[in-house]
């Protein structure tokens, strides 16, 4: 079982809101602007809409792939810590499969809208908890990767408060995943140089 939801989130993972975007506005997303293929790069080159679509994708394959694991596990009689294991299980490899994607040469995103679908799947309170606190410091210092940051403490928190131990390790390698993902990020911000989130919604599609 831990193989099937690892490969069932892998391969949702797989699945990026910006390659739909890319064919439809035919622009090459991943290597232009900070060359991601996220819903921030794509709001960047093409404007707020699309990149709220990208977002929304992305957000929505990440619930499916729980939700589908949740149908099966229950089916299968899994259920208590070791469904909540199997479902920390899959939204490691959803992110996973975001960043590393086969289909984009193992090359892609940094899986931002991604936990927030994982976060809404898991369990409403650490998603409230989490999605708040990824607006409040957003806001605050107009930097989404800060937000990010703090999203991803936050659900490091309500997880071992709400699930224990073992998925909250499943949490700390995903918050090593994205620290290193948003690396560069943090280098922009030191030299001044990364983009506002205001700045991002100026830009007309």
């Amino acid at each position: 079982m831990y193989v099937l939801v690892s490969l069932i989130g892998y391969l949702i993972g797989c699945v990026h809101g910006s390659q739909v975007v890319s064919i439809y506005k035919k622009v090459d997303i991943k290597n232009k602007g900070v060359k991601n293929s996220g819903a921030s790069n794509t709001t960047i080159l093409l404007g707020w809409k699309y990149g709220i679509l990208v977002a929304l994708i992305d957000v929505f394959k990440a619930t499916l792939s729980i939700l589908l694991v949740l149908y099966i596990l229950n089916d299968q009689g899994i259920t208590g810590e070791t469904q909540t294991l199997l479902v920390y299980i899959n939204a490691l490899f959803i992110i996973l499969g975001h960043n590393y994607p086969v289909t984009m040469k193992f090359s892609g995103g940094k899986g931002t809208a991604s936990l927030v679908g994982v976060l809404l799947a898991i369990d409403w309170k650490v998603a409230v908890i989490g999605i708040g606190i990824l607006f409040l410091f957003t806001l605050t210092t107009d930097y989404l990767v800060v937000g990010v940051l703090f999203m991803y403490f936050s659900f490091l928190v309500t997880t071992y408060f709400f699930f224990g131990i073992e998925p909250t390790m499943v949490v700390v390698l995903l918050s090593i995943i994205s620290i290193m993902k948003h690396m560069e990020n943090y280098k922009r911000i030191l030299n001044k140089e990364e983009t506002k989130l205001s700045s991002m919604f100026k830009k007309e599609s």
